[in-house]
């Protein structure tokens, strides 16, 4: 099996063999050249100390000297180096407490949390491969190296990272390691919300985003997500529906673009439903006010899984608003963007499509319908440039200073009476038209 590694890093592994050290590609770049990938980082292993590493080369960065790690700058480019190590105790489920180089490859591969992540490569030995992770990429497996309570032992956000490859790969996990997942969950609270945050991600932004529900089979969501639990078991007995919410929420996920915040909103879009739930008189349930306490739930999630604040703001009003539908005129349109706020466009028609996407048939093609012709509205007002906001007024606040209006609150509430106008009516949006509106009763 021949890997064709990039000139950076044949030559930072020659210089280690020509030096009597051993040097091999390591870990996930291995692993997506074995699946017809461009690896992102091309880590390398060896069993040469990180002092006699920064001896061979002439630019280095002390990235983690104590973890035996030193990285190798070539043209700009950094390469991570570390030496053949083993862990020490894991005595918070997160860190081990030490961790002792080593002169075997063998020990620093067995360390490794998945088989597929558990190969090295050069060009002198070829692959090497001690677990069968060649074969479990070949089957589409996730499994752990050697007993998978201890691995996940070690780090418990090793289960999510499972997950995570299942999601990025299209793998299933097999069984002993999903067991053990499933016995191991609660040790999850050990871990960072930020990390917790970025496996999260990386699972929503995937190729399989539904995979989410591994989250809750596996008892994960319960300790990090445990409104996803609630979701998963909320029915919605309606005929705009023929899933429960959590369902219809997994579902939806695949019907937008990977990207961070349509996913984050199509996770969280119906995330009060379970609060909002109630029932009429012949069985319907409904979930009325669910968008805006869906914003607030949404809020307070993301502010505990430490997002940062941009994200938060786009994703709750997308949350906020993604049930709202305007009648279809360019009067109402426009007061629906000043209302949802212009950033959220055009997103907000991706995040209705998935909604009734993942709905039942009733109703589905004219909901469609109507968001297409949502959109062709929006896009003509576009096209005719006209004012959806306060910046987009001919008129700023130095401008009413200088017509004389007082400095302080009366220079909003004036720029608002203006805006309120030009939503009316789009050709008086002229600097001598409102200058002159500025004192009319």
């Amino acid at each position: 099996m021949r890997i064709e590694l990039p000139d950076h890093v044949k030559f930072i592994l020659h210089t280690l063999e020509e030096n009597g050290y051993e040097g091999y590609a390591v870990g996930g770049c291995v692993r997506d050249a074995l699946l017809g990938r461009v690896p992102q980082d091309w880590d390398i292993t060896t069993n040469a100390k990180p002092l006699q590493v920064k001896e061979l080369f002439r630019r280095t960065i002390d990235t983690g000297l104590q973890h035996g790690t030193v990285t190798i700058m070539l043209d700009h480019t950094g390469y991570e180096v570390t030496t053949y190590r083993i862990d020490g105790v894991y005595e918070d489920g997160r860190h081990p407490k030490a961790v002792s180089f080593t002169g075997s490859l063998s020990d620093d591969l067995m360390r490794r949390d998945f088989t597929i992540n558990a190969m090295a490569y050069n060009e002198t030995e070829g692959l090497v491969d001690l677990f069968g992770g060649r074969e479990d990429l070949e089957t589409g497996v996730i499994r752990c190296v050697g007993e998978p309570k201890e691995r996940f032992a070690e780090d418990a956000l090793r289960m999510m990272r499972a997950i995570r490859f299942s999601a990025q790969l299209g793998f299933t996990i097999e069984e002993r390691t999903f067991e053990a997942i499933r016995e191991l969950a609660a040790t999850i609270r050990k871990i960072s919300a930020e990390r917790i945050q970025t496996e999260l991600l990386k699972t929503l932004t995937s190729a399989h985003p539904d995979d989410v529900r591994l989250f809750y089979e596996t008892g994960l969501s319960r300790c990090f997500l445990p409104e996803l639990d609630h979701m998963m078991e909320t029915n919605q007995h309606n005929p705009h529906h023929c899933y429960s919410v959590g369902e219809h929420t997994l579902h939806s996920l695949t019907e937008v673009p990977p990207d961070k915040v349509l996913r984050l909103a199509m996770l969280l879009h119906d995330v009060a439903k379970p609060v909002c739930k109630t029932m009429d008189e012949e069985g319907i349930d409904h979930f009325h006010g669910h968008p805006v306490q869906g914003a607030e739930m949404a809020r307070k999630i993301l502010r505990r899984l430490k997002m940062d604040n941009e994200t938060t703001a786009r994703v709750t009003q997308l949350i906020r608003w993604h049930d709202d539908n305007p009648p279809l005129t360019e009067r109402n349109v426009r007061r629906a963007v000043c209302r949802v706020g212009a950033a959220q466009y055009p997103d907000i028609f991706a995040v209705k499509r998935a909604d009734i996407r993942a709905q039942s048939d009733y109703q589905k093609e004219e909901k469609l319908h109507y968001v297409d012709d949502y959109e062709a509205l929006y896009q003509q007002i576009l096209e005719k440039r006209q004012c959806l906001s306060i910046r987009e007024l001919a008129v700023n606040g130095a401008d009413l200073l200088a017509a004389g209006v007082p400095q302080g609150r009366e220079i909003g509430e004036k720029l608002h009476e203006l805006l309120e106008l030009v939503l009316e009516r789009p050709e008086c949006n002229t600097r001598e038209y409102l200058l002159s509106q500025i004192y009319k009763e």
